[in-house]
């Protein structure tokens, strides 16, 4: 779900990374047709049916990437439960209570679903941020240490800098050993504390390797909740927003996106022109005769040259 621009090395690297457990391999031939100094377009692809169960054991010739509407000749291709780094940026401000002891349960579930390798940073926040685990260790794999990090300190007051927040989260998250890089918010979306814009956020967000999940609690009688702020920003990532209409429905939300995040195809491609500075548009199409209504969720745009991508986001179809 995220498109980024890396030589193919460190592409090699990735790929042996998940070899064993997947049954994926680059060949002598495939190295081949590389220079050291090549540049690979790396896209993860989301592949939904119509209820939204993730399509496993597609082969690669179902897959076309299209760059600025030319079909690329894929180079890699894998299906692949990769581990990822993962945020975890909660909103601690006053209008979050009612919410506190299901946003625990279901972290503490999503961490146990997880892949064993994923690592953890949670984070809470209202007109700053806190790092909730111990101060000699930023991230954690451990479900049980993570669930008594959040008792011990999610507790709920002031206002609400969560632009600043998710920004920090970002910068958090790429401190990680993971390429696979990952922030799940619990806000209502409101900010009334921030130093930086929405609009500024949104353009680090989109010049990111994050894909962004959001579960918007609202409380239908206060003020300044912005849901539509969680949904494009998920958007723009490749995620996925929630809505959840009641409290027991906060922990649904949070199994969905535990299996998204180890449900992928990664897929990745020598584009013809590198030319630096240029935002490239992709898109990714699947053939997959077997199922109706086929959606495919990726980003689909990077900058040419750049490490970073400066995407936005499709949801398709076969």
């Amino acid at each position: 779900m995220r498109a980024t621009m890396l030589t193919f090395t460190a592409l090699i690297a990735f790929g042996a990374a998940v070899a064993v457990a997947l049954g994926a391999a680059v060949t002598a031939q495939d190295d081949a047709r590389f220079t050291a100094r090549s540049e690979l377009v790396l896209l993860d692809v989301a592949v939904t049916d119509n209820r939204g169960g993730f399509i496993s054991g597609l082969p690669g010739e179902s897959f076309q990437v299209l760059e600025e509407g030319r079909p690329q000749k894929i180079a890699f291709f894998a299906e692949q439960d990769a581990p990822a780094t993962i945020g975890l940026l909660i909103d601690s401000s006053g209008s979050m209570l009612v919410n506190r002891d299901r946003m625990i349960a279901g972290i503490t579930a999503l961490a146990q679903a997880s892949n064993p390798d994923d690592e953890f940073l949670p984070l809470v926040f209202n007109e700053r941020v806190t790092r909730v685990l111990d101060s000699r260790v930023d991230f954690t794999s451990d479900p049980m240490q993570l669930k008594d990090a959040l008792t011990n300190n999610l507790t709920v007051l002031g206002k609400t800098a969560f632009y600043d927040a998710l920004s920090e989260a970002m910068d958090g998250v790429g401190k990680g050993t993971h390429e696979r890089r990952v922030v799940i918010v619990l806000s209502d979306g409101g900010d009334n504390a921030s130093r930086l814009s929405y609009d500024d956020l949104v353009k680090k967000v989109q010049a990111s390797n994050v894909v962004i999940y959001t579960i918007a609690l609202i409380d239908p009688i206060a003020l300044g909740h912005n849901a539509g702020a969680l949904r494009r920003l998920a958007k723009v990532t490749g995620g996925l927003a929630f809505e959840p209409r009641t409290r027991d429905l906060i922990g649904n939300a949070f199994r969905i996106i535990a299996a998204d995040i180890r449900s992928r195809y990664t897929l990745a491609y020598e584009p013809e022109d590198t030319s630096s500075g240029r935002v490239k548009h992709v898109r990714v199409s699947v053939n997959a005769t077997d199922h109706k209504d086929v959606k495919v969720r990726t980003r689909t745009g990077y900058v040419a040259g750049s490490s970073e991508t400066s995407p936005t986001h499709s949801e398709g179809s076969r």
